[in-house]
């Protein structure tokens, strides 16, 4: 039985709370990898509200049990940052496998069907294939896409696009990058560089400048408490303004989005369900919540 699965028939029956009702639902909670500290946090505010409001049965208890989930989340509508800035920069960081080049080309077809004119930065140099597989999104999608050679250097790529956004050639830049182990201290060190690289040509005001540059943290749902060590160590080498989940079916728990935003402060803007351009969608607190609480 999946997590979705087991918190529906958790809360799914009639009748006064059983002993241990709340204990157990700690247990719960971190196999749906909240983290013990969270869950024990949650476990004890939905006590002390069961108590004050004399909650004894578990339907009504479900509901402040969802609303709990989504006051505790980071909320950012993440159309607020892109639209309207023209050009600007999204910054697609994180570890090979989570997706990123298929999130950067579903990003530029939602973008562009929103009116904007999107350029894909093919800065993942590293990977062998990355490049060739952000070209064939662009051929698909009629989508131009800046490229150096492989292993070249990332943060020129990026800024090859900008200059081309800037000289007219599109209105937002959407940067695929490299994405070695979190944990080598060589891809911190490159995104650090990509980093002053975008800051240093944020600031040149002998031409229109970069409105912004947007920095989305992209991480795989299926991978649970791992997702938020990966966002600790990229988010102390560069500042993320949020993260997207990818592959978030049955098989992903998600309750790490609650800890990004417990412990990291960091909103989840998007998630991804699927490899269509069109399988990504901003993300939603409030259906989340009722989501993870099997109410839904």
């Amino acid at each position: 039985m999946g997590f979705a699965a087991k918190i529906k028939d958790f809360f799914g029956f009639t009748g006064p709370l059983p002993e241990g009702f709340f204990d157990d639902l700690g247990d719960l909670l971190v196999e749906g990898d909240l983290g013990p500290g969270l869950a024990m946090k949650l476990v004890d505010r939905l006590q002390a509200l069961s108590k004050k409001e004399k909650i004894t049965e578990p339907g009504p208890l479900r509901e402040r049990f969802a609303k709990l989930l989504e006051d505790g989340l980071v909320v950012l509508d993440p159309d607020t940052l892109v639209e309207g800035e023209s050009p600007a920069l999204i910054l697609l960081l994180g570890v090979n496998g989570t997706g990123k080049t298929t999130t950067a080309a579903k990003l530029a077809a939602r973008y562009r069907s929103r009116g904007r004119n999107p350029i894909l930065a093919a800065a993942d140099t590293f990977r062998a294939g990355a490049v060739d597989q952000l070209k064939i999104h662009g051929q698909r999608l009629k989508i131009r896409v800046v490229a150096h050679r492989q292993g070249g250097d990332p943060a020129a790529v990026v800024y090859d696009a900008m200059e081309a956004a800037l000289a007219g050639g599109g209105d937002l830049v959407i940067a695929d990058t490299a994405g070695r182990m979190h944990t080598k201290t060589a891809l911190v060190e490159e995104l650090k560089k990509i980093d002053r690289v975008l800051e240093t040509r944020l600031n040149r005001t002998e031409t229109a400048p970069m409105a912004r540059c947007i920095k989305w943290l992209v991480l795989d749902a299926t991978t649970g408490r791992n997702a938020l060590s990966q966002a600790e160590i990229f988010h102390g080498a560069v500042p993320l303004d949020g993260v997207i989940l990818t592959k978030y079916d049955s098989g992903a728990r998600g309750g790490v989005v609650f800890s990004l935003s417990a412990e990291l402060k960091l909103p989840t803007v998007f998630l991804c369900n699927g490899e269509g351009y069109e399988h990504i969608r901003p993300f939603d607190p409030a259906a989340f919540a009722e989501s993870f609480a099997g109410r839904n």
